[in-house]
């Protein structure tokens, strides 16, 4: 029986993905919490749902983008391009991440910034 390694390939990828965007997610929002209740000055409702909303856009915007990335147009026949594309695949979507984490994290600056600026004036 011969192993189709692109089916191998999306049942390492495909998971792998979405475990690392869980990871990512869970740690980016648990500890975002902090900047929220300062941006929105204590009022932990607000803070709360705002930070779950981010979540969820977070959780549709890359596990969209790791499916969309999911496709393998060519034949795999050798166990070292299986490594070899799930290393390609998984590791840009390793460095997304790492630019929505950043993208992430720059919202949140610039929003207690912004709630600074706010509380000067007020």
């Amino acid at each position: 029986m011969e192993t189709n390694f692109v089916l191998v390939a999306y049942y390492v990828y495909l998971p792998v993905t979405i475990l690392l965007t869980l990871y990512v997610a869970h740690v980016l929002f648990k500890q975002g919490r902090i900047f929220m209740l300062d941006i929105f000055r204590g009022r932990a409702e607000i803070a709360d749902a705002t930070n779950h909303l981010f979540k969820v856009g977070f959780y549709l915007l890359n596990i969209g983008f790791a499916l969309m990335m999911m496709d393998i147009s060519y034949d795999i026949t050798l166990t070292q391009e299986l490594f070899e594309v799930l290393s390609n695949k998984i590791g840009w979507f390793s460095v997304y991440l790492g630019v929505m984490l950043f993208l992430n994290l720059y919202l949140f600056f610039r929003g207690k910034r912004k709630a600074a600026e706010h509380q000067q004036i007020a």
